[in-house]
Order: structure tokens, then sequence, then C-alpha cells
């Protein structure tokens, strides 16, 4: 690797604020990987039901309906506040399971109590923290930053995946938690290290009185329609929903019943899948960020079809180790996929609109519980191979709609969309 190749990938450390929220964004992605399979197998093994399976973790999204609200108060008290916040929360729930399990009084019931709790809070964490990212980083270094910023959730997932079912398997949930706590509270200590930044923003405008229903609803509002104004955003968020809708639940939720069923392995065989994935999402963020003068307009749409090809792949194989070539090669699209998105919206949205812009970009994720309850009745009525075929084939020709109908916005190299990076 060049010099300036090196300097590309490590140019977001020399600002301090990164320096502290990179471990934090990290520490609570490895936090979050490790409890959704923590979770998922526990629910699987007590009940053994694929429909509850997908219940849990469709509550784990219940807030993104109201991610722009918490979008909106990022942007009057601050994003990393909120973020600070938001952190600690996670850190007393995880702590409220962990002692549960530790006196034996947990159940499947409390834990889908709890999993609702985190999920109204949990789906603006990524939001918030890209609203905050856009805020402590140089333009010039946006794109950098935020691929940098993407392996803190794929290096936790592989993380996440061979350590978190291993921790339970080995221990049991209690213990696998008491680590969960610690991850979630670190992440909250950091982020509290991080400065404000200085620079006027809009939220310094709002005086303590402006608080009120009506106040709080123009703002919620306006951040909505300025996030559907223009067609390059338009266009981001109808394939981030349709992603959601389609893609995701094959790779994520599903993946313990893929595992237990389809293959026939454990929790290891599961953390082996779910660490696949997560490789080739580590491998595409580390390959964006060392890149330079990419059309990220462009490689949203050649990402998001290779991604559905692959998932076309996927559902097929009933051998474990093509099914990781697969999710490997899946994972390597999607996060050119996702993280071309995040570029467009971060580049196109105004500083004061930026909390609320990525408040809608999170709750287009509704599209996931959606997904995964849908998937759950049909694998029960048609099977899991006829589930993903369709779920695949749909998100194909739909992600082809959306890039003929917006191909003015997204194609051609002088679009805005398409801005060198």
């Amino acid at each position: 690797m060049s010099e300036s190749t090196r300097a590309s990938a490590l140019a977001p450390f020399r600002i301090r604020n990164y320096r502290f929220q990179w471990p934090s964004d990290l520490l609570t992605s490895w936090a979050f990987e490790v409890e959704a399979l923590v979770l998922g197998w526990y629910i699987m093994v007590e009940t053994g039901s694929v429909l509850l399976l997908t219940v849990l973790a469709s509550l784990n999204y219940a807030g993104t309906l109201i991610a722009p609200v918490f979008g909106m108060i990022g942007d009057r008290i601050g994003h990393r506040d909120l973020l600070a916040a938001m952190r600690f929360a996670y850190a007393v729930l995880a702590a409220t399971v962990m002692t549960l399990a530790l006196t034996g009084l947990l159940a499947p019931l409390y834990v889908m109590i709890i999993v609702a709790i985190m999920g109204l809070i949990r789906p603006s964490d990524l939001g918030v923290r890209g609203a905050l990212l856009a805020d402590i980083m140089p333009p010039e270094q946006l794109v950098g930053a935020i691929s940098v910023s993407r392996t803190t959730m794929d290096s936790a997932r592989i993380a996440g995946a061979l350590s978190g079912t291993g921790l339970f398997a080995a221990l049991g949930i209690g213990p696998a938690y008491v680590a969960i706590a610690c991850l979630y509270l670190t992440a909250a200590v950091l982020m509290l290290y991080v400065v404000t930044p200085t620079r006027p923003r809009a939220v310094t405008h709002h005086s303590a009185d402006d608080w009120p229903a009506s106040s709080l609803l123009r703002d919620l509002k306006e951040g909505i329609v300025y996030a559907w104004s223009g067609p390059g955003m338009r266009a981001v968020l109808c394939v981030a929903f349709l992603a959601n809708l389609t893609a995701f639940p094959l790779t994520n939720g599903l993946l313990p019943y893929v595992a237990r069923e389809i293959f026939h392995t454990n929790q290891a065989g599961l953390g082996y899948l779910s660490a696949s994935f997560a490789l080739g999402s580590l491998v595409g963020s580390i390959t964006l960020s060392l890149t330079g003068g990419v059309r990220v307009a462009r490689l949203l749409i050649g990402a998001t079809l290779a991604w559905y090809t692959m998932l076309l792949v996927f559902v097929q194989i009933k051998t474990m180790p093509v099914a990781m070539l697969c999710l490997l090669l899946a994972g390597i699209a999607q996060s050119l996929s996702m993280i071309s998105a995040a570029v467009i919206l971060m580049r196109t949205a105004s500083e004061r609109f930026r909390g609320r812009v990525m408040g809608v970009r999170m709750m287009v994720i509704y599209g996931l519980p959606i997904g995964l309850l849908a998937a759950g009745s049909l694998i029960d009525l048609i099977g899991y191979t006829a589930t993903g075929t369709l779920y695949a084939a749909l998100g194909l020709a739909l992600m082809m709609a959306v890039a003929l109908h917006w191909r003015e916005d997204l194609w051609p190299v002088h679009a805005p969309a398409n801005a060198r990076t």
C-alpha cells in the first residue's frame, strides 16, 4: 500500500473528535451484534418458533417511524448529547437483561418487552452518528470518514458473530450480557469526550421556550419535506426502503433460522455465516475508503443490483462453504450500496437539516420489520427457498425500476449525485 493510500485511509483520525467517535461507534456496533445473535439464538432455542424469531428481530426496529423526531431533537440539542444519552440508555437496558439472566428470572416474554423498549431508540443511532460525523468532519474528508466509520459496524459484526455466540455457548446468557453492558457503558463515556462543534448551527437559535408541540411539529414537517424534496434524495430513500424490505431480512433476522434449519448447524455455524457477510461488508468499506474519484450514484445502482443477484444465489445454496462465499460477496455489494446512499444524503443535505434528513433515512428502515414479519409467515406457507427467491427477485426488479425512473439524477456523470468524491 502506498504512502498516499495509507494517508487517505487514516486521514479522518487526524480530527480529534473522530478519534473519540470512532471507538464509541465501534463498541456500540459490537454490542449490537453480540446482543442480536445472543437473543436470536435464545429465542430460537427456548421457543423453536421462526415466527417469534422474526417478531424479535422486528421489535429492534419499532422506533424507525419516530426516527425523524430523534433527528429533530439532535438538530436542537446537539447530536453529541443525544447520542451519549441514547448509549447510556442501552447500558441500562442491557444491565436489566443481565440481572434477570443472572438471577434465573429471564423469560422470552421479558426479552421481547426489553427489546421493544430498546427498539424505540436503537434505529436512530446510525442516523444520529452520521449527522454528528458530518458536523465534525471537513467536507472534503466526508466520503473517507463515512467509509472508515462504516468499518465499525462491519468489524463489529465479524467479532460479534464469532465471539458473541461462542460466549453464549460457553458461559450462558448472563455472562454474555455482562460484556454487552460494559461495551455500551464504555461507548457512552467515550461519546462525552467529543467536543460539540463551535461553528454556528441552527439549533443554537432555539430558546428554552421554543419547544411547544406546534414548534416541534413544524420542525418535523419541515425536515421531512426537505428530505423528500430533491430527486436524488428521493431515489436514495426509495433504495434504502427497498433494501430493508427485501434484502436485509435474508441476512439479518433470518440467519438463526437458516443456520439451524437449513444448514443444521449450531451457534458456531451461525457465527460463521454472520461473519462471512460482515467480512464482505468490511472489505467493501475499506476498499471505498481507499478509492478516490467514485461516481457514487452509479455505484449505488451497480452495487445494489449485485447485492440482490448474490442473495438470489444464496437462498438456493444448501452447503455451508458456498453459502459463506455468497454472503461474503453480498456483504461487499451491500457495503458499497449503503455507503453510497449515505454519502449522497450527507452531501446533499444542508447543515441545519442533517439530523432530520438522517432521521427520515432511518425511518425507511421500517421496511425491515415488515419484511421480516412477512418472511416468517411466508416460510411457514411456502418454505424458505421460495420465500428467499421471491424477496431477491422482487428486489432486483424494483431496483431496476428505481434506476430507470430516476436515471437522469443517478446515471449522467454531470448529475450532482455523481460529483467525484
